[in-house]
């Protein structure tokens, strides 16, 4: 029988038939992550004579795209070292006042609000956050800052307290926005922006500002912006057509704190800043990540950050894809933002939070069953973009397990599993060839080392001469650092979700 609304109840089996539905989906990425990666050994076992020959050609193929995807990425490593370096000169603040006076375009009409997310900060890590926020070249007037802390958390909101006495004075703005944590979500860093954003909209609504002439910038709280951050992202949204619709996306580099910090994480700093660096080579995969600005109007439209996830910024990506259209795309800011690399209170601690860190960036891989039950549901999006998107974001997931296991042991477990197409001539050879295709493909090493000598900071002055040297030299140990701190947290967040085992977010520890 029919409700009140004409819509028929379901029924337990319904309902247990769509949560079973629901579950394969959601397993699905983790299963075909573990298909392709056992795909070495299952095929010459089922296939044992062709499938050998298959996997061998498979296993060069692989190793010759590796080669020339490490001289694509080195190549557009140089391309946004190049812009940065050319924009970090410029006077962005000066352009502003420029393009003003043209007439053409107001940039100065846009004020920047910074939303700083906390939790167990210590206090000297939220000064210097705050205090580049307030040196930045840009009027004091156009700057406001929300920090955001739980309402049980005293001792935060005492850092609050300490910031805005030190600060408050020298901003249009300075708000203490205390997160109740709401029944249902997941506690993390978008549950918490959920909350500020919803926060920030009312109060500035009830102060009479137009949303679209405020510039939110999603900071987390070890992040420090360069000084001409928000001149160079007013000049360009004020040019912008589409401004409207636009996510400004800076370059990470973990470099804040990178010299006091073990070798393997100041490896995968490099490795992480340097991947960021390509992508902004490369628009159509560039996505938000970590910290980026937009117009509070746009949050207020995309339905601001989910309650109910961990990887806040690639949600908000696909959230605000999916409300947009074509229109919606993320803009390179060629500008570094300064960010810390994990270090905590102890040098095992210091590598767990790292290991914890990359899984919970490579738990966006939940991004792709929540992309693959709207892909088709959106027919005012292009299919083909649609699909291009979703392909850039499911290959990216693979990839980052697949394409370095295989190109480091895929050569041998052809032949440990077929002992007939060990002895045949390719046999015999696959190693040799796939041995020599990874030498010339990890020698790749040395121009990313270079790259990060030109931007790395000084070395500490008590340091001895040949620690200075020596310590650049750690950058060879790159394909054995990121097996153990990029590789396997990777495999570990796609078989959680595989098994339904679901990850619980993890403050970084700062110290």
């Amino acid at each position: 029988m029919a409700t009140a609304q004409g819509i028929r109840p379901q029924s337990a089996f319904d309902q247990a038939l769509h949560q079973f539905g629901a579950r394969l989906f959601e397993a699905a990425p983790g299963l075909v992550t573990w298909i392709l990666l056992l795909a070495p050994a299952w095929i010459p076992i089922i296939f044992p004579w062709p499938g050998a020959f298959v996997v061998a050609a498979g296993v060069l193929l692989f190793d010759i795209y590796w080669l020339l995807r490490s001289m694509t990425v080195i190549t557009g490593v140089y391309s946004t070292l190049s812009q940065m370096r050319r924009d970090m000169r410029r006077d962005w603040l000066a352009l502003c006042y420029q393009d003003r006076a043209e007439g053409r375009h107001d940039p100065l009409q846009y004020i920047h609000l910074c939303v700083i997310p906390t939790y167990t900060e210590p206090y000297h890590v939220l000064e210097k956050t705050v205090e580049a926020i307030v040196e930045a070249n840009y009027p004091p007037d156009k700057k406001m800052i929300g920090i955001i802390t739980r309402e049980t958390d005293k001792p935060g909101w005492e850092n609050v307290e300490r910031l805005k006495d030190k600060f408050g004075d020298r901003l249009r703005g300075f708000y203490h926005i205390k997160d109740p944590l709401e029944p249902g979500i997941v506690i993390g860093k978008s549950a918490a922006m959920n909350w500020g954003g919803r926060w920030m909209v009312r109060v500035l609504t009830e102060e009479g500002y137009d949303l679209n002439q405020i510039l939110i910038t999603d900071l987390d709280s070890d992040y420090r912006v360069h000084p001409e951050y928000f001149a160079w992202i007013s000049q360009h949204h004020a040019r912008e057509p589409l401004r409207d619709f636009v996510i400004w996306q800076p370059v990470p580099l973990f470099h804040n704190n990178i010299w006091q910090v073990p070798m393997a994480v100041r490896v995968m700093s490099g490795a992480t800043s340097q991947w960021q660096m390509f992508l902004h080579s490369r628009p159509h995969r560039l996505v938000a990540f970590s910290s980026y600005t937009c117009s509070l109007e746009f949050v207020q439209r995309a339905g601001y950050w989910d309650k109910d996830v961990i990887p806040e910024d690639s949600r908000f990506y696909w959230k605000a894809f999916f409300t947009f259209g074509e229109r919606f795309s993320v803009k390179s800011v060629y500008l570094p933002l300064y960010g810390d690399s994990p270090n905590s209170r102890d040098y095992a601690s210091t590598h767990m939070s790292q290991y914890n860190q990359i899984k919970r960036w490579a738990w966006g891989i939940t991004d792709v069953p929540y992309v693959l039950a709207r892909l088709f549901k959106h027919p005012e999006i292009p299919l083909v973009l649609r699909i291009r998107r979703f392909m850039n974001l499911f290959l990216n997931h693979l990839n980052w397990i697949f394409l370095p296991l295989l190109l480091m042991f895929g050569a041998s477990v052809p032949i440990w599993v077929s002992q007939d197409f060990a002895l045949t001539d390719l046999g015999q050879a696959l190693w040799s060839w796939s041995g020599i295709l990874l030498s010339v493909t990890l020698s790749t090493v040395v121009f990313f080392l270079f790259f990060e000598v030109l931007m790395l900071p000084p070395k500490p002055k008590e340091w001895p001469f040949w620690k200075k040297i020596g310590v650049h030299f750690q950058y060879m140990l790159y394909p054995i650092v990121g097996l153990v701190m990029s590789v396997l947290p990777a495999l570990e967040a796609h078989t959680r979700l595989l098994l339904g085992r679901y990850l619980e977010y993890r403050v970084t520890e700062k110290v």
